[in-house]
C-alpha cells in the first residue's frame, strides 16, 4: 500500500516535468510565425510582385541603356555614381514603401481577423500563450518583412547589375567599367542598416496598430487613425499649436536625420538615391531619446495587446 501511494506523486511529478519540455520541443514561437506566413501570403507575395513588375520595366529600359551611358560617361565621377545608382535606389524605395503598406494592413488585421472569423476559439485551445501569439504577430512587420525585403532587394539589384554589364558589353558601348565600379556591396550594407533603423523607429506604430486590432470590433483602420487626427485637430483649435502633428511627422520620417549624416564633409546634401557607407551614423541613432522612448511605448502597446487577446471574445 505504501509503495502504491508513493508511486502516484512520482508519476504526477514526472508528467509535470515532461509537459514543459514537450511544449518547448514543439517551438511554439517558430510555428506561430509559420502560421502567420501561411495565413497571410501577401507578406511575401506583395514584395515579390512589386519586384517582378520593377524588373519588367527595367528590362524594357535596357533598350536605351547604351545611349544613356554615353551621356553619363561625360559627367563628373560623383554625379556619375548617383546616376548609376538611381535605378537601384528606386527599386529599394519602392520595396520599402511596399513593406510599410503590407506591415500596416497586416498589423490592423492580425488580431481583429481571428476574432472576426472566430478562429480565435481554436487557437486558444492550443498550448500557445497569448504572449507568444502577440509576439509572433509583432515579429512579422518588425523582423520578417525587413529580412524578406532585404533578400528580395539584394537579388533584384544583383540581377540588374549583371544585366547592365551584359548589355553594355554586347552593345560595345564601352561603359561597362563604370558599372563595375558601382559599390553594390556597400549599398546592400546601407540597406540592411536602413531596414533595421526603420523597424526600430516604427515599432510604436506597429504596436499601436496591433493594440487597435485587438480592441476594435469593426473598422480598425478608422480607429487607428481617427484618434491621432482628433488630438491634432483639438490641439490646433484650442491652443493654436501643432506639437502633436510634429510628433507624428517626426515618428514617420525623423529616423533619416538621426540614422544618417545627410550632408557630406563639404556640407553638400547627400542624394537619397545613393547614400555612402560613410554617412551611416549608428551612434547618433542609438543615442537618440526618441528611439528608446518609442521602444518603451511599443512595449506598453504590446503588453496591452496581450491582455486584450486574453479577455476579448469573438466578434
Amino acid at each position: 500500500m505504501n509503495t502504491q501511494s508513493n508511486a502516484v506523486p512520482e508519476s504526477s511529478l514526472d508528467s509535470q516535468v515532461t509537459a514543459p519540455a514537450a511544449i518547448s520541443a514543439t517551438r511554439p514561437m517558430y510555428w506561430s510565425v509559420r502560421r502567420e506566413l501561411w495565413e497571410n501570403r501577401s507578406i511575401y507575395i506583395a514584395p515579390l510582385a512589386v519586384a517582378a513588375l520593377y524588373m519588367l520595366g527595367f528590362l524594357i529600359s535596357l533598350m536605351w541603356l547604351p545611349h544613356s551611358m554615353r551621356e553619363v560617361a561625360a559627367h563628373h565621377p560623383a554625379p556619375q555614381l548617383v546616376e548609376l545608382a538611381m535605378p537601384y535606389g528606386h527599386a529599394t524605395w519602392l520595396l520599402l514603401v511596399t513593406a510599410l503598406l503590407v506591415g500596416i494592413f497586416y498589423s490592423l488585421d492580425a488580431l481583429h481577423g481571428e476574432r472576426r472569423d472566430r478562429s480565435i476559439l481554436f487557437w486558444k485551445s492550443l498550448p500557445v500563450s497569448d504572449l507568444t501569439t502577440v509576439l509572433s504577430k509583432a515579429s512579422i512587420p518588425l523582423v520578417v518583412l525587413p529580412l524578406l525585403v532585404f533578400a528580395i532587394t539584394v537579388i533584384l539589384q544583383l540581377f540588374m547589375w549583371l544585366l547592365n554589364i551584359a548589355v553594355l558589353l554586347v552593345s560595345g558601348a564601352g561603359a561597362a567599367t563604370l558599372w563595375a565600379q558601382l559599390p553594390l556591396f556597400q549599398m546592400e550594407l546601407v540597406l540592411l542598416y536602413g531596414l533595421t533603423v526603420i523597424a526600430l523607429w516604427y515599432a510604436p506604430i506597429y504596436g499601436w496598430l496591433l493594440l487597435v486590432s485587438g480592441w476594435a470590433r469593426r473598422a480598425p483602420f478608422l480607429w487607428a487613425g481617427l484618434p491621432a487626427l482628433a488630438i491634432a485637430a483639438v490641439e490646433k483649435i484650442a491652443f493654436h499649436t501643432s506639437y502633436f502633428g510634429f510628433l507624428l511627422q517626426d515618428r514617420l520620417i525623423g529616423f533619416a536625420a538621426r540614422a544618417f549624416d545627410l550632408k557630406d564633409k563639404g556640407g553638400v546634401p547627400v542624394d537619397p538615391h545613393f547614400i555612402p557607407l560613410a554617412q551611416v551614423a549608428p551612434g547618433k541613432f542609438l543615442s537618440s531619446p526618441g528611439l528608446w522612448i518609442g521602444l518603451l511605448v511599443a512595449a506598453a502597446f504590446l503588453v496591452a495587446a496581450v491582455r486584450l487577446r486574453r479577455y476579448r471574445e469573438p466578434i
